[in-house]
């Protein structure tokens, strides 16, 4: 348990920090300029290729020990489809959401020692809805992306993951489709589907975001809930009850 919790943790770590890190620098330093037409388009591909992109190094590097959640919605899903026990849910929730703190951290240290960096200028890749939107979406708008956003990434996770599947290629689909979510997502609050990914920067940024982040745990939770009952309504019978909790546990080390 301890080396599936401690993957979950640095796996989290790593997304936060590559993800967001990627974020900051588009959106809060500009790096291609300031906002037009086509230095949004390039940031949002740029950021949601960075996302997908380290999720799909990390199914490989981490998914052979903890499955990769690095995701509390998707620990949410796996839980909901009896794939994982209450237990260790609990395990991944608290590493999930401790590793995206940590990531937010290290990042945070990285930036600040740059000085062009203001927290309150330049942000740390938060999300948010309101004057933290590009298109000023109010929140049950921010709240509806969310849940149906989280609800297509999770299915997908949950789908490809299934017994019987070929686990070799699981991280290009998971990879693409995180990606996708996020090139829709970003101009609409900056794309979360990920509370562990949502709640490290704005613990560190505090103000707005902090104030913000409640929308960013309820609603990809809801999203992996509607996930995991779209899943079993479509592959119930992919496994009994009883070998569920088991199937997405690595083997044991040697």
């Amino acid at each position: 348990m301890a080396r599936r919790l401690t993957a979950e943790f640095l796996g989290t770590a790593i997304l936060v920090f590559i993800g967001v890190g990627a974020a900051t620098l588009v959106f809060g330093f500009h790096v291609f300029g300031f906002r037009t037409a086509t230095t949004v388009a390039a940031g949002v591909l740029t950021v949601g290729m960075a996302f997908g992109l380290i999720l799909l190094a990390l199914v490989y590097v981490i998914g052979p020990v903890s499955a990769c959640h690095v995701n509390p919605a998707v620990t949410l899903g796996a839980l909901l489809t009896r794939r994982i026990a209450p237990a260790e849910a609990a395990g991944y929730w608290a590493a999930q959401f401790a590793g995206g703190i940590i990531g937010a951290l290290l990042l945070y240290g990285v930036l600040s020692s740059s000085p062009f960096y203001v927290t309150s200028v330049e942000g740390l890749g938060t999300n948010g809805w309101g004057a933290d939107s590009f298109l000023r979406v109010h929140a049950w708008g921010a709240f509806l992306a969310e849940v149906v956003l989280t609800a297509i990434f999770v299915f997908v996770v949950l789908t490809v993951s299934r017994p019987g599947e070929s686990k070799a290629v699981a991280g290009v689909p998971i990879g693409l489709t995180l990606t996708a979510v996020h090139i829709l997502g970003i101009v609409i609050d900056g794309t979360s589907v990920n509370p562990a990914r949502s709640l490290g920067p704005a613990v560190i940024t505090g103000g707005l975001p902090l104030r913000q982040v409640w929308l960013f745990i309820v609603a990809p939770l809801a999203g992996a809930a509607a996930a995991a009952g779209a899943h079993l309504l479509l592959y119930r019978s992919d496994q009994g009850p009883g070998e569920r909790v088991a199937a997405t546990r690595p083997p044991a080390a040697p």
